[in-house]
């Protein structure tokens, strides 16, 4: 019993650490910028986040070919809407998400600053899009936006033009 309290008291610490990234909390704020009616007002940060995970077995059950659903395109968009605005806050230049995606669910990301692509993304398997863990969602998310930051000073005069 001792050992699943402290599993459960370790997840719980991991969550704590991946919700207080500046990642989940910019993801945390778009997706109650979102919320029109108040319906998700009383959920916690952990709860709104819970449709963007997916376990290995949840994985598992979906058919490897399949189309995207609605809910499934809107958490793909705001996730890379998210990495746009966590760039936006860092450089200090917007960032806007271009996606072009098949019925099938194959098709490619772009987050371009001015004139310069500062990421670029083939997606593949839409209808699977989800993350391990709410810590894999942080450390994703956050290796995009430093990624697009490394480019941005790299080319900082096309990033503004």
């Amino acid at each position: 019993m001792g050992t699943l309290t402290g599993i459960a008291n370790g997840r719980a610490v991991n969550e704590d650490r991946a919700l207080a990234t500046p990642f989940l909390r910019c993801l945390i704020r778009l997706v109650r910028a979102q919320d029109t009616h108040g319906a998700w007002e009383s959920k916690c940060d952990a709860d709104l986040l819970a449709a963007f995970i997916l376990t290995k077995e949840q994985r598992r059950k979906i058919p490897i070919i399949g189309d995207p659903d609605p809910d499934v395109l809107w958490r793909l968009q705001t996730f890379y809407t998210c990495v746009g605005l966590a760039i936006e806050e860092r450089a200090g230049l917007v960032a806007s998400p271009l996606m072009s995606i098949s019925h099938e669910g194959f098709g490619r990301v772009l987050l371009t600053t001015g004139r310069l692509v500062v990421l670029s993304k083939t997606l593949r398997d839409v209808h699977r899009f989800g993350f391990e863990t709410l810590g894999k969602l942080a450390e994703v998310g956050t290796k995009m936006v430093d990624d697009a930051i490394a480019v941005i000073d790299v080319y900082p005069n096309v990033a503004r033009a």
